[in-house]
C-alpha cells in the first residue's frame, strides 16, 4: 500500500513499528512524530474474519470525512492528528501523523497488582489522575466526547497523562463507534440486553463514568465489575451482562473480592461511598475533583501498607504481629513457609529444581541468600532475571550483569514496547540487539540467530527458548536450543487479531506453554497455546480475562509432567491437553488459603513453590 505524507512517499519499515492495535499499526517517522496507519480489510490480522473486514471498511469510509473535520484547540495532552497520510493523489485518507511520546506506559499498568508491589505508588497514581481529570474536562469544554475512554487510551510519562486514539473521538455528527466493556456505562444499555453492546451514544456523563472506573482500578487494582459472583445458591450465579444490568458490583456481598487487589479499607470512606454512588446508585456528572485532591497516602511503618486514612486500616501501629506458622495443613495440602520478608519479592525463577529470587528490603535489592545486589528504592520499571548466582537487571536499552565478587558488566539490548529484551536460565543469558539474538559463551558473546530488531519478545526455559514478533503486517515465531546455534523459525501460531497486551511462557521438558492477552472487540481475551518440540500447536484454549477460570489470569502457572497447574483465588487447577483442547481436569480447593490469582508458581525439588508478594511457600499434595 502506497502512503504519501506532506508531498512525500513513505516507506514503512517493520523495524520502525511502535505498536499494534486492533484497528491500526503505528510507526516511528524518525522526526519526533509517529504515523498511525489504519488497517485495511485485506490486512493479515483480518484474514478469514469477515466481521472485522467489514468494520475496517466502514471505519475507512468514515475517516475520509471525519479526519478532515477534526476539531482544533484541544488540550496539549491530547495526541491529535497533525497531518493526514493519503494515497498519491491525496484523495483517500489512510492514516495520520501525530506527536510521538517517548518512555510511556499505559495507565493500565497502575491497575496491575504486580506493578504496585514493585514500587508503583498510589500517591503518584493520584497525581496522574488529577492531571487526567483536567484534560478530560478541557476536552468536553471543546465540544468533544472521548467515547471510548479506557486505560489503554491513556499513556503516562512520569506522572503526565496523555489521551491517544483521538480519531475515535465523538464530535459534530460523528459518533464514537467503539467501546471497551470494562468502561462501558450501563446507562448506554437496554434493560433487557443480552450482550454488553451499547444502544445509546456516548456522552460526557459516560466519559466521567469511565473516568471513575479508571480511578477505582488505579487505586485498588480492581474495577467495579471485578471479582467473581459466588452466591450461596449455585444456580443464581450471574454472568457478566446480568451483573452489569443488575449493578452487582465488587461491593456486593455475594461477590468474592480478588485476593491480589489492594484492600478497600486503604481508601477513605468518602471515596468508597462515591464509588458506590456511581457504580450501584447510577450517580452521574463530572467526577468531583476535590475528592482526588484531598487524598493523602502514607506507608504504615508497622506493616508497610500504603493507605489514605488517619490510621492504618490493617493493623494497630504498636501491635505485636501474630506468629506465622511454618507449616500448615488443610485437607490434602501441606504448606511449608520457606521465606518471608517485610519487603517485597520482585522476581523468582526455578531451574534444575532450585528456586532463586530477588527481593527488595531495607532500601536494597537482595538475592535469596541475603547478599545485596544494588541499593535503591523500589522501581517498577526494572526488569530482572537470574543466571545461577548472577543477577541481571534491565532498564531501557541496557542490562546490568551483577556477578559475585566482580564489577558490574553492561549489555546494550533492543527494547520492545519500552522493555529490554533479555532472558536467562541457570547456564546462559540471551539478549536481542541489532537484529541478532546473542548468548554468552566461554569465549565471549555468540550470535545465536537473526531476529526482527526492536520487535522481538524472548522467553527462555532450562533447555530451549521461544521468541516471537508481531509488528505491522509481519508475524513470526521461533524456537532455539540453549546449547546449539540456530533458530527453528516459521512457526504458525494462532495469532490474535487485536492489540497484544501481554505475553508469558512456561517450559516443561521439550514443550512450552505460551499465554497471550489481547484487547479485541472491547474486551480483554486470554489465549493459551501448547507447543511441541517442533513448534507445532498441540492444543489451545481461550477465555475472557478475570472470568475466574484457570485462564482468567495470564500468570500463576507451572508446567509439570505434561500438565499445567494454575493458581486462582479458589485454589489450584490442573489443566491437560485433551484432543487439541486445553481443559481443566481437577480442582484443588484445599490450596485456597495458600494461593491467589496474583501469585507465581514454580516447580522445586521440594514441591510446588508459591511465590507471593512477601513469602515463598512450598505445597505438597498428600
Amino acid at each position: 500500500m502506497d502512503l504519501w505524507l506532506e508531498g512525500k512517499k513513505l516507506r514503512l519499515d517493520p523495524q520502525a513499528a511502535l505498536g499494534k492495535g486492533g484497528e491500526a499499526d503505528v510507526y516511528d517517522l524518525g522526526d519526533g512524530r509517529a504515523l498511525k496507519v489504519f488497517k485495511r480489510p485485506e490486512h493479515p490480522d483480518y484474514l478469514g474474519l469477515t466481521h472485522e473486514q467489514d468494520a475496517a471498511k466502514a471505519r475507512l469510509a468514515e475517516h475520509q470525512r471525519k479526519l478532515r473535520a477534526f476539531p482544533t484547540g484541544l488540550p496539549a495532552r491530547v495526541v491529535t492528528p497533525q497531518a493526514l497520510a493519503t494515497d498519491r493523489k491525496g484523495v483517500e485518507v489512510r492514516g495520520y501523523a501525530m506527536r510521538k511520546l517517548d518512555g510511556v506506559e499505559p495507565l493500565r499498568r497502575w491497575g496491575e497488582p504486580a506493578y504496585r508491589r514493585a514500587g508503583g505508588r498510589s500517591a503518584d497514581a493520584v497525581t496522574v489522575l488529577t492531571g487526567l481529570h483536567r484534560v478530560l474536562g478541557a476536552v468536553h469544554a471543546g465540544g468533544v466526547v472521548v467515547g471510548d475512554f479506557n486505560d489503554l487510551n491513556v499513556l503516562v510519562t512520569g506522572t503526565d497523562a496523555y489521551l491517544i486514539d483521538a480519531d475515535s473521538f465523538q464530535f459534530g455528527g460523528y459518533v464514537c463507534p467503539v467501546f471497551t466493556e470494562r468502561f462501558l456505562d450501563p446507562l448506554r444499555l437496554d434493560a433487557g440486553a443480552q450482550a454488553l453492546t451499547p444502544v445509546r451514544p456516548a456522552t460526557e456523563d459516560s466519559d466521567w463514568y469511565a473516568f471513575a472506573v479508571t480511578v477505582m482500578q488505579s487505586l485498588l487494582c480492581v474495577g467495579p465489575q471485578g471479582g467473581i459472583h459466588r452466591p450461596k445458591a449455585q444456580g443464581a450465579r450471574l454472568n457478566a451482562v446480568a451483573r452489569v444490568l443488575q449493578r452487582v458490583t465488587v461491593f456486593h456481598p455475594d461477590v468474592q473480592y480478588p485476593k491480589p487487589a489492594l484492600p478497600r479499607a486503604t481508601l477513605p470512606d468518602e471515596v468508597l461511598h462515591l464509588f458506590h454512588q456511581v457504580f450501584v446508585e447510577d450517580r452521574r456528572g463530572a467526577f468531583p475533583l476535590p475528592v482526588l485532591e484531598r487524598l493523602r497516602f502514607t506507608v504504615c511503618a508497622s506493616c508497610g501498607v500504603e493507605h489514605a486514612r488517619a490510621a492504618c486500616p490493617t493493623c494497630q501501629p504498636h501491635a505485636t504481629a501474630a506468629a506465622t506458622p511454618v507449616t500448615a495443613v488443610r485437607g490434602q495440602v501441606v504448606a511449608t513457609r520457606k521465606f518471608t520478608t517485610r519487603g517485597v519479592v520482585v522476581h523468582a525463577s526455578a531451574d534444575d529444581g532450585t528456586v532463586r529470587f530477588v527481593h527488595h528490603a531495607d532500601g536494597a535489592y537482595r538475592r535469596e541468600d541475603g547478599r545485596t545486589v544494588m541499593h535503591g528504592a523500589l522501581d517498577p520499571s526494572l526488569r530482572w532475571a537470574v543466571q545461577g548466582d548472577v543477577t541481571l537487571l534491565g532498564q531501557g536499552g541496557r542490562v546490568a550483569v551483577f556477578a559475585p565478587g566482580r564489577a558490574p558488566e553492561f549489555l546494550g539490548v533492543d527494547t520492545c514496547e519500552n522493555k529490554p529484551v533479555f532472558a536467562a536460565n541457570a547456564r546462559h543469558r540471551f539478549w536481542a540487539v541489532g537484529g541478532g539474538l546473542w548468548r554468552d559463551g566461554p569465549h565471549g558473546t555468540e550470535r545465536w540467530g537473526d531476529v526482527l530488531q526492536g520487535q522481538t519478545r524472548l522467553f527462555v526455559g532450562p533447555r530451549f527458548g521461544l521468541g516471537f514478533h508481531r509488528a505491522a503486517g509481519l508475524r513470526g515465531a521461533f524456537l532455539f536450543d540453549g546449547e546449539r546455534k540456530g533458530l527453528r523459525d516459521g512457526l504458525a501460531l494462532p495469532w490474535p487479531s487485536g492489540q497484544l497486551l501481554d505475553a508469558e511462557a512456561v517450559f516443561d521438558g521439550d514443550s512450552v506453554w505460551l499465554f497471550l492477552a489481547e484487547e479485541s472487540g472491547g474486551r480483554t481475551v486470554h489465549h493459551a497455546v501448547l507447543l511441541g518440540p517442533d513448534g507445532a500447536v498441540r492444543a489451545s484454549a481461550r477465555a475472557d480475562a478475570g472470568d475466574g477460570s484457570w485462564l482468567g489470569t495470564l500468570r500463576g502457572k507451572c508446567a509439570v509432567g505434561g500438565a499445567l497447574f494454575c493458581a486462582t483465588d479458589a485454589g489450584l487447577t490442573r489443566v491437560e491437553s485433551r484432543q487439541g483442547r486445553l481443559e481443566a481436569v481437577r480442582e484443588f480447593p484445599d490450596a485456597e488459603p495458600f494461593v491467589d490469582a496474583g501469585c507465581q508458581l514454580l516447580l522445586s525439588r521440594e514441591g510446588l513453590t508459591v511465590v507471593g508478594a512477601q513469602a515463598l511457600t512450598v505445597l505438597r499434595m498428600t
